[in-house]
């Protein structure tokens, strides 16, 4: 009888740390999407900007800012270790920090519609947050 109740708290102990590791890789993947799809928003935003010195070197700034961002998230698949894995998050999270400085520039002083900065805002802080969070959980912190 406790064998048959061991193997079945077994099996269901195995489906659970099965849905979890799929959940992961879901996850993980939405992510992946998630930062080219804002890389791509701030390629359109950017060739909105009013033509200028000041918008073209901002917008040149964000640009790299921002997909670096996505590059650093996707070139953090190929790491060879958890620590390399979690210094690609930590370049993420630096850009993603940068972006969000270049963008408030932008909104601040009037070079850029402002709800459209703003939405590309409140999209970075939250990749911030997520990058965050998983460079705690990397860390072992979380």
């Amino acid at each position: 009888m406790q064998d048959a109740r061991l193997k079945m708290q077994n099996a269901t102990s195995e489906k659970l740390k099965t849905k979890m590791q799929n959940d992961k890789s879901k996850f993980k993947k939405e992510f992946r999407g998630r930062v080219y799809r804002f890389a791509l928003d701030v390629i359109e935003f950017i060739e909105q900007l009013p033509k200028g010195q000041v918008s073209n070197i901002i917008g040149d700034q964000l640009l790299r800012s921002a997909t670096s961002i996505g590059a650093n998230v996707i070139e953090a698949q190929g790491a060879s270790s958890r620590k390399d894995y979690t210094n690609f998050f930590a370049h993420a999270l630096k850009s993603a920090n940068e972006t969000e400085f270049w963008l408030c520039l932008l909104r601040d002083s009037g070079k850029a519609e402002r709800e459209r900065t703003e939405n590309l805002l409140r999209e970075v802080i939250e990749l911030s947050k997520i990058l965050a969070t998983s460079i705690m959980t990397l860390k072992g912190k979380g």
